[in-house]
């Protein structure tokens, strides 16, 4: 351990790395990456494919080692110990069952390993498959069980060692939709219920915003974010992170004034938004920047209303207008040429759209609701 790295203290965070840096050859997965995960947190990795999320998981759980850095588990410097050493578990979105066993044998299996009496065994079992809704199947080979009840099997597996910490690597990915949001509360609940931490890898914002009490938002071997799913959707801090993490339409422009309650956004086009200034991080001061406006924020009118007193307008003409069961997804666009999605709930009822394609409008909202990010991507850290 380097000697101006300092171990947390074991009341601290569950999970810390310290610069932590992975190369591959040439290519850097994760770049000088420090985080702490707080004891009983529900912790989310999120982005893209090749961000470098499953690399820190599998650095978390000793599948991987380190090229710079520390890694530390309830306090204690792991960097160097192998997986078996570790007090955690993984699930995989492979299950990785033994295919021979039966449930029973598969969640037992760790605890067998370890020499741990045939009592404890039968009730550790007996309490994680209760746990796990998965009473009664204790006799079925996992060739004989649904996909999300093998993913069941697998996270009672895991469960069953009382590990510090469950790592969580896409668990869900193979599922289909409905199978996949079911499971999702159902993790939420298990883990409110075993009370340990849980970090879990996935590209899927809603799995993330579901589940996970602090998310952070991964791009290049970086975070550009860290927070809880209200605030990485409502302020978000880069381009990236408002693209990445739900829908958000952005415009480019400059911020020309500020009067301590508000600032003045000119667009490229020469269009007045407004921005309330304490969205508005100090460090934007004179860099490239965006207005952005989540689809749901947005209010169409025909360009012949008068918008709201106060609200942020921009003119432009729809384009596509398409029914989506609850709400009717309009794309707009803009005088200045950007394109703009806006969602409107199904109140009306039939699918009926109350504004076409091909029909001038206004795109109006409160200024309340607007989003001012650096352009580009910047690494705020976790």
């Amino acid at each position: 351990m380097d000697s101006d790295v300092t171990a947390p203290p074991a009341d601290g965070p569950d999970i810390r790395l310290d610069r932590v840096v992975k190369r591959f050859g040439e290519t850097v997965a994760v770049d000088g990456l420090t985080v702490d995960i707080e004891r009983g947190a529900f912790y989310a990795l999120l982005g893209p494919s090749g961000c470098g999320k499953t690399t820190t998981l599998r650095m978390i759980g000793g599948f991987e080692d380190p090229t710079e850095g520390t890694v530390f588990l309830g306090g204690r410097n792991v960097t160097d110990l192998p997986p078996y050493k570790r007090d955690v578990n993984t699930v995989f979105q492979s299950y990785a069952l033994f295919p021979h066993l039966d449930v029973q044998h598969n969640v037992a299996f760790g605890l067998e390993r370890r020499k741990v009496g045939k009592n404890d065994v039968k009730k550790r079992v007996a309490e994680v498959l209760e746990m796990t809704q998965l009473t009664g199947y204790e006799k079925r080979k996992p060739a004989q069980m649904s996909g999300g009840q093998q993913q069941r099997v697998a996270l009672a597996r895991a469960l069953v060692n009382r590990p510090k910490a469950l790592l969580l690597d896409e668990p869900l990915g193979a599922l289909d939709l409905r199978l996949r949001k079911q499971l999702q509360i159902e993790l939420k609940r298990i883990q409110k219920e075993v009370g340990i931490t849980f970090v879990h890898v996935t590209h899927d914002q809603e799995e993330a915003m579901t589940m996970a009490d602090r998310i952070a938002v991964m791009n290049e071997g970086h975070i550009e974010q860290a927070g809880s799913a209200t605030e990485l959707y409502e302020t978000p801090a880069t381009e990236f992170v408002a693209s990445f993490l739900g829908d958000c339409n952005l415009i480019d422009g400059d911020l020309r004034s500020r009067d301590g309650v508000v600032a003045d956004f000119r667009t490229h086009d020469g269009a007045h938004l407004r921005v309330p200034s304490e969205r508005i991080d100090p460090a934007l001061n004179g860099s490239p920047v965006r207005v952005g406006v989540r689809p749901e924020k947005l209010t169409l009118l025909p360009a012949d209303v008068p918008a709201p007193d106060g609200a942020n307008v921009l003119r432009g003409r729809i384009e596509i207008a398409s029914f989506l069961g609850t709400a009717i997804q309009y794309v707009v666009h803009t005088a200045g040429g950007e394109e703009f999605t806006a969602i409107e709930q199904n109140r009306l009822g039939g699918g009926v759209h109350s504004l076409g394609p091909g029909r001038d409008v206004l795109l109006a909202w409160d200024p309340a609701h607007s989003i001012l990010v650096a352009k580009g991507g910047t690494h705020a850290g976790a």
